[in-house]
């Protein structure tokens, strides 16, 4: 029996990055062999088991063999007399395909280590096509691993596209398409996962609504970069740079949905564009089971980013209005939120990346003038039901008069 480092643990370490988590590969043995050294069987498709003291995962070396359509459609091999390297050609990258013994020698019989070097993200074997799920992970890797020069291999982009041609990304599953893309929201540059989405052709069968944003055009005195889908990206980078929250990059990424949906004959133009979003957000959140707090963030940005860009303008009922409609008084925290989303907007824009966003300050300014009227005078006053309602709403809009003006008085 004999025990192997694996994976990303070998090539992070290569890479000089912190090893965030190891994973182990067992040649050799048996799972009666693991139990009874102490090792508990975790495994429900293959035999995997957890160190009784680390509780590090050890998985049995095996191999696979397709069956049916989609990741999901795999028959696995785990016995003794499975080799290291057989257990190696099933994973998708060369990068991924390194092993350490117990020496700390390299054994990296697919050339990972060169690849590393070239910064390249290429496939192990023709068996990657197998697995839709690998063009998702290639994708994130590609976006974890941007800020240091590394990209798809023009071969391994090739067979990523005849997957999707095959039909054989169709066979994705939802709750899996978001583990893959939440994931890659929290990376350094998620854009480039959706980048090399849609240069596989795989973005316009997983995330068509924003596949459709390529190549429609804004208005050029307010987006200089003209085209929605870069405006998009753009933003998301935007959004990274605000926040790290996953809610807050989603928001983002499907805030400008609608646009795909104008008329050609009306464009540059994108009137009502945040209308036409609302159906296509929900869509999308439900085809992809999107997290509930993922999903009310995005649906209030798609809805009132436009109010936000306003904010200097708008009359004080209006204000008061959209911050109902928001229920900023009830969830304060995805009210600033969704100011963090709208600042992306602004300046997810060529030539505003680094423009102040005043209306988000005044906005927030305006919540907290709110916040001062307190609902217990109005009850001392004897107000309930429809009564209190209207007079909190109006004694709001007064607060946002007195901010606006004292606002406007200061030097």
């Amino acid at each position: 029996m004999e025990i192997f480092l694996v994976g990303g643990a070998v090539r992070d370490k290569l890479l000089g990055r912190p090893v965030a988590e190891k994973d182990w590969v067992v040649v050799g043995a048996t799972p009666q062999a693991m139990i009874d050294l102490g090792y508990q069987p975790v495994g429900k498709d293959f035999p995997v088991f957890l160190h009784p003291q680390t509780k590090e995962e050890y998985a049995l070396a095996r191999t696979e063999r397709k069956t049916a359509p989609g990741y999901t459609g795999f028959q696995f091999y785990a016995a003794e007399d499975v080799t290291l390297e057989q257990d190696l050609t099933r994973r998708d990258l060369t990068i991924n395909a390194m092993a350490e013994n117990a020496n700390g020698e390299l054994i990296d019989p697919f050339g990972g280590a060169a690849d590393l070097h070239k910064r390249v993200l290429r496939h192990v074997s023709p068996a990657f096509a197998e697995d839709p799920v690998r063009i998702l992970r290639i994708a994130r890797f590609a976006a974890r691993y941007h800020h240091l020069g590394f990209a798809v291999a023009e071969e391994t982009l090739e067979l990523m596209r005849t997957m999707v041609a095959s039909g054989e990304v169709d066979h994705l599953v939802a709750e899996r398409v978001w583990k893959e893309m939440s994931r890659a929201l929290t990376e350094t540059d998620p854009q480039v996962f959706f980048t090399t989405l849609r240069d596989c052709g795989a973005l316009a069968r997983i995330l068509p609504e924003v596949d459709k944003l390529f190549g429609v055009p804004q208005r050029p005195e307010y987006h200089p970069e003209v085209d929605t889908g870069v405006h998009t990206l753009m933003s998301l980078q935007q959004g990274c740079r605000l926040s790290s929250s996953v809610d807050v990059r989603f928001a983002v990424l499907v805030h400008d949905l609608g646009k795909g949906e104008t008329p050609q004959e009306e464009w540059p133009r994108h009137h009502d564009h945040e209308r036409r979003s609302m159906p296509l957000v929900r869509a999308v959140c439900q085809r992809l089971a999107i997290p509930k707090s993922a999903r009310a963030l995005a649906l209030a940005v798609a809805e009132f980013h436009t109010h936000c860009h306003r904010a200097l303008e708008l009359k004080p009922v209006t204000l008061v209005k959209t911050l109902e409609k928001l229920d900023a008084f009830r969830r304060p925290e995805r009210f600033r939120d969704f100011l963090l989303c709208c600042e992306a907007d602004a300046r997810g824009r060529t030539g505003f990346e680094n423009r102040d966003y005043p209306q988000a300050e005044y906005f927030a300014g305006a919540l907290h003038a709110c916040s001062q009227v307190r609902v217990a005078d109005l009850l001392e006053k004897g107000l309930s039901g429809a009564a209190l309602g209207e007079a909190l709403h109006r004694e709001r809009v007064n607060a946002v008069k007195n901010f606006k003006t004292e606002r406007q008085n200061q030097p």
